[in-house]
């Protein structure tokens, strides 16, 4: 028999928790053979990631994974034997009393949000106790041996590198998004948040020395692309051209296709924690709008992972990287910092394949979590 999951996911960042937990559901489905039920409180976000889903089911199986609306009114289900709480959501109290009353003990996990703070090996792993007798465990994702590890199917490396390898398979790809990029053109994604510094970015990719085709899928940030292009809106498939800068917008693409597009560039900017780690997984140097919080509190955790990061880099590159993300995130000078990130290309492009590659010899996510369980039980 079939163990089985529950993972619980709250929406709060539109895409981002949802695309964190729909890949992992598939992955245990895949790889690991597990009856897995996503609880999913807003199937409206769902939807773009899984084409062909229905935002108005109470429940309907997509890629072997049960997926579930999770009601306000919340209706009795039999707990799983393991349960999943994303992002540190709250469980339905008659969820979690339905838990504790089970025969056989349920193992509850605390996936929480991607860190490459220090204290995050302290914390993984480690049990909380709850008021009712249940103990909650914290699994923290992570870059590190001492930590769960970061979400990457099996096959992912090999099919990127065969996609990177056929020219055909590229380019049909991006036809099919209706892209044709100038001879040469440097390509290029933006995903982000709004953002102050996208017109000096935009200024200093539109004086290039070379071509720039920047795709830019639909998103938070297209409102401060039309007031730097001085449109009203932009819609999908609209193309604009500033010197040496062309941007075109994009629709929202499903999971895997937005996997193929940050393999079709040679630079992708992204946002929050899910496009973070597939940009990491593409191999090409990026640039990460990290999510904001109070008292610029996720400036530490930017600080944390560009620590890690930039290991291996010579000294002026890695002052060029964090110069870039530092200007990205703290309202910097973007002109200026593209233009010295330029400077060390070669070095960038070469260190993002190596650090994907040293990254990829750890355990997956999912493969740790469920040796996790093996290991409970």
């Amino acid at each position: 028999m079939k163990t089985t999951w529950d993972i619980f996911c709250t929406v709060v960042d539109n895409y981002g928790d949802i695309g964190v937990t729909w890949r992992l559901a598939r992955q245990l489905v895949a790889e690991h053979g597990l009856a897995v039920r996503l609880w999913v409180d807003d199937l409206n976000a769902f939807v773009p990631l899984c084409p062909g889903s229905d935002a108005n089911s109470a429940r309907q199986w997509q890629q072997g994974v049960e997926v579930c609306a999770w009601p306000a009114t919340w209706q009795p289900a039999e707990p799983a034997d393991v349960v999943i709480g994303a992002f540190a959501c709250q469980l339905p109290p008659a969820y979690v009393e339905a838990m504790r009353a089970r025969t056989v003990p349920v193992l509850w996990l605390n996936l929480d949000y991607l860190s490459a703070e220090a204290w995050v090996e302290g914390c993984h792993g480690l049990p909380s106790p709850q008021a009712n007798g249940l103990r909650k465990v914290f699994f923290f994702p992570g870059f590190t041996a001492k930590t769960g590890g970061l979400l990457r199917e099996a096959s992912l490396l090999a099919r990127r590198q065969a996609f990177e390898q056929s020219a055909e398979a590229r380019t049909a790809f991006l036809q099919g998004l209706g892209v044709q990029a100038r001879p040469g053109a440097l390509l290029m994604s933006l995903f982000a948040y709004e953002n102050a510094q996208l017109g000096g970015w935009l200024d200093a990719l539109a004086a290039d020395a070379g071509p720039v085709h920047l795709l830019v899928p639909q998103g938070r940030i297209l409102g401060d692309l039309a007031r730097w292009l001085g449109v009203q809106a932009l819609a999908v498939g609209e193309v604009h051209q500033r010197g040496s800068l062309t941007v075109q917008v994009l629709p929202f693409v499903s999971q895997d296709d937005y996997d193929r597009l940050l393999w079709s560039c040679g630079f992708n900017a992204v946002r929050g924690e899910d496009s973070f780690v597939r940009a990491q997984w593409a191999g090409w140097p990026m640039l990460w709008h990290i999510y904001i919080q109070d008292e610029n509190a996720h400036w530490e955790k930017l600080e944390a992972f560009l620590a890690l990061y930039r290991q291996g880099l010579s000294d002026d590159a890695s002052a060029a990287l964090m110069a870039l993300w530092r200007a990205w995130n703290m309202d910097g000078d973007m002109h200026a910092a593209w233009q010295g990130a330029r400077k060390h290309w070669a070095q960038l492009q070469q260190h993002a394949q190596d650090w994907a590659a040293s990254q990829a010899a750890r355990p997956d996510l999912a493969k740790a979590l469920v040796q996790f369980y093996r290991n409970w039980l």
